[in-house]
């Protein structure tokens, strides 16, 4: 079972192991933290809040394997100060920059709106500094059968423009593709199944 670890700000206080880590960003509200409690079988393990931008830290999560999942804070919330803003893009450069642990990148995208102009400068930025990524796109309970072939025909041209070929659509409501993201989650960290701790 995963448990929460610590909080970090930057380096110098990062979480020390000798394992891999995975770690999940995307814009706030995304549902980031409703995923991280479904892939982990945990409720409460990511605090939910109806508020987007609460988690401003690094989060460091740790199961009995040494499986580390790291939640970066989201991007694109408003309601915080300029100076708030460059302060966690900093922490969150630094750490993707020079954490040799990282083993892959998950950014969360809503279904409901796709890979937007935000989302597209984030995916140009991975690109640029070579940072390995697999996109999930989140709340698919929300989408109409009109929206999931809207969605399809969009991946298919993003995923040419971005250069991805591995992506996942989930729901943590309803669990859709919640297992079948976990198997690859476990597959990238090269751990034991944690549904069946």
């Amino acid at each position: 079972m995963f448990k929460f670890i610590k909080s970090s700000t930057n380096l110098d206080n990062w979480y020390e192991h000798p394992n891999y880590e995975i770690a999940f960003w995307g814009r706030s509200n995304v549902g980031k933290s409703s995923l991280l409690n479904a892939i982990t079988g945990t409720r409460s393990l990511a605090r939910v809040s109806k508020t987007p931008g609460r988690t401003q830290l690094l989060n460091f999560f740790e199961n009995e394997y040494g499986a580390v999942i790291v939640d970066l804070p989201g991007y694109g919330y408003a309601k915080i100060s300029n100076s708030q803003k460059l302060k966690m893009l900093d922490m969150i450069n630094e750490y993707l920059l020079k954490r040799q642990n990282l083993k892959r990148l998950f950014v969360l995208i809503d279904a409901r709106h796709g890979i937007t102009k935000t989302d597209e400068e984030i995916l140009d930025y991975l690109n640029q500094i070579n940072q390995a990524f697999t996109l999930v796109f989140t709340k698919a309970d929300k989408l109409k059968q009109k929206d999931k072939s809207a969605l399809a025909k969009k991946i298919k041209i993003d995923s040419k423009r971005f250069g991805f070929t591995q992506y996942f659509i989930v729901s943590s409501e309803t669990n859709f593709g919640i297992n079948e993201l976990t198997l690859y989650i476990n597959d990238v960290l090269g751990g034991k199944d944690e549904s069946a701790a």
